[in-house]
């Protein structure tokens, strides 16, 4: 792993005394590097603005941000870059401090294909955890992660793939860490995450892209879909073959999904 300063770290060393350790008080994004670039870059920026701008926090200057993980990134090779923006650091206590001069750093570790156990696709699980509602933070990719880890917790089964989350009145939210799509009476449909979830980037092209219906969805109504997959900005379009015992066939919308993001410079991992 290589740690590439941006703002707020000295000697290229994060002060534990830094919000985003203490209080979770801080964003970050996921990215692709392939090709020598952020194929979707200005969609994660656009989505860093709106969660810093959420929470108050003064974003520092990222211009530099793409050349900065090209001088510490080999040349051949994918990665993943996780970029976090902090509020800083501050003194002990809840309260925001005012003056307080953002912390920005990227990670970035090399990227590798997950090879599944089913060859048709993705194998999931229903967690039992809920995700609470939060308007306030729905939608932004804040630090705080606990759920998800909480809820990734739940299985050690290599021949499980991902886990699907609820939200407390049964209404499917995501997964841990993509984005849920399922054809359902020949529309295309993604919960909604209004309420609680994150705004997936890739979530978000595929919205643009195709005709989709955007809605609360009651997890027994997977049961009558014909066709699901899930989206993450790193892993592109990922089709699920089964949910517990329940298979589903692979179909076009999927493989379009997975073009919509091609033309943006992502290629994911096959869409049979």
């Amino acid at each position: 792993m290589t740690l590439v300063p941006i703002a707020g770290l000295i000697d290229g060393r994060l002060d534990p005394r830094d919000r985003g350790v203490a209080y979770g008080d801080g964003v970050f994004e996921t990215m692709r590097w392939t090709g020598g670039r952020i194929p979707l870059l200005q969609w994660h920026l656009a989505r860093l603005a709106g969660g810093v701008g959420r929470l108050g926090i003064r974003l520092p200057d990222l211009s530099g941000l793409e050349a900065a993980i090209a001088d510490a990134t080999p040349v051949a090779g994918d990665a993943v870059v996780r970029l976090v923006v902090t509020r800083g650091v501050g003194p002990r206590g809840y309260a925001p401090p005012r003056d307080a001069l953002a912390t920005a750093f990227a990670l970035i570790e090399p990227w590798l294909p997950r090879r599944t156990a089913d060859p048709e696709g993705l194998v999931l699980r229903w967690c039992q955890l809920r995700l609470a509602p939060q308007p306030a933070l729905a939608g932004i990719k804040h630090l705080n992660r606990l759920e998800q880890v909480l809820a990734r917790a739940e299985w050690d089964d290599p021949t499980i793939d991902e886990g699907l989350l609820c939200d407390p009145s049964g209404h499917v939210v995501c997964a841990t860490a993509a984005n849920l799509f399922a054809v359902i009476d020949g529309r295309l449909v993604t919960p909604d995450v209004s309420r609680v979830g994150v705004a997936g980037v890739a979530r978000a092209i595929v919205r643009d892209a195709l005709d989709v219906e955007v809605r609360s969805l009651p997890s027994a109504e997977l049961d009558r879909a014909t066709e699901v997959f899930l989206t993450n900005a790193v892993r592109g379009v990922m089709r699920v073959a089964r949910i517990d015992a329940r298979r589903f066939a692979p179909g076009p919308v999927a493989r379009a999904a997975a073009e919509a993001l091609a033309r943006n410079g992502l290629v994911g991992e096959a869409v049979r």
